[in-house]
């Protein structure tokens, strides 16, 4: 792997705690990279060398990688809007390129909706939006966003050996294929899970939220269609979960997109089909971005 170029680290104060960010220098607009959940920015260090010359911001959200970990913050989408806010207001940057990945997806959507004059173009990583039929989470997400399992999931949480094995099985279901977990990636994330305090918190009441937000832009996927930046959609073909018929109905749902399917590649196309993101990502032509 490529070693990561220069990049200068922030600190972003929210709501009394702290979002640690990294900032390289280089031409705009500026990507965005955003990570999802159980991941943090790591995920994109494979990438970004291959985007070395570009501008590029990444950043851990609150209860994940090297940001603080409350314990009692309420970790939602609609709160990770405003912390990729945060971030971009004290690196004061205004154009950009969001880049997201996973549950990211619905913060970057809603902040390119809500602020178009800012978004240069938007990228869209195996993720999802609302509702749709294809729509597969992974097994254990689907266990800790059922409120009938609430005491169980805390449990888990509580044993380490017990959270590790669920996240090494679920790790093994990813596999599809002649895909696998990218080599390097449990040791890249596990230690934001044992560190004290640790990500469980987030995870919790993240994967609690997941319906609500789910509920909430099912209703606004006709509001998509207003959306007139373009969208690069790029899926790893072979991801079990966020799978082609989800890319294929975020296609649909957003006029001015495109749509990039990488055969024999999984949920994390920046990790194992890096080169070919990065191809994507700076191919976004300079007329399409005036």
């Amino acid at each position: 792997m490529n070693s990561l170029p220069l990049y200068r680290e922030y600190l972003v104060s929210y709501q009394g705690s702290t979002i640690y960010a990294r900032h390289y220098a280089g031409t705009g607009p500026a990507f965005v990279l955003m990570h999802g959940f159980p991941d943090n920015l790591h995920i994109y260090d494979r990438l970004i060398p291959a985007l070395h010359g570009r501008e590029i911001i990444t950043f851990d959200f609150l209860g994940w990688g090297a940001s603080d970990k409350p314990t009692d913050h309420a970790y939602t989408s609609k709160q990770q809007e405003e912390e990729l806010q945060a971030v971009l207001a004290a690196l004061q940057v205004d154009q950009v390129i969001p880049v997201a990945h996973d549950a990211s997806g619905p913060v970057a959507i809603n902040w390119a909706m809500e602020h178009p004059e800012r978004v240069s173009a938007l990228v869209l990583l195996n993720t999802y939006y609302g509702y749709t039929p294809t729509l597969r989470f992974p097994e254990w997400i689907s266990l800790f966003a059922d409120p009938a399992y609430a005491a169980l999931a805390r449990a888990i949480t509580e044993d380490l050996t017990v959270a590790q094995w669920l996240f090494r099985w679920q790790g093994r279901q990813f596999t599809q294929g002649s895909t696998r977990v990218p080599e390097g990636f449990l040791q890249m994330i596990w230690p934001q899970f044992a560190a004290t305090p640790g990500t469980f918190p987030a995870v919790l009441s993240l994967t609690g939220d997941l319906h609500v937000t789910l509920q909430a832009n099912t209703q606004r996927i006709p509001d998509l269609k207003r959306f007139h930046r373009p969208v690069r959609i790029i899926f790893g073909a072979e991801d079990p979960y966020l799978n082609t018929g989800v890319a294929q109905s975020l296609h649909e749902a957003l006029p001015t997109s495109d749509l990039l399917l990488l055969p024999e590649r999984g949920h994390w196309p920046q990790l194992d089909g890096a080169p070919a993101v990065a191809q994507a990502l700076l191919s976004l032509s300079e007329t399409s971005l005036i």
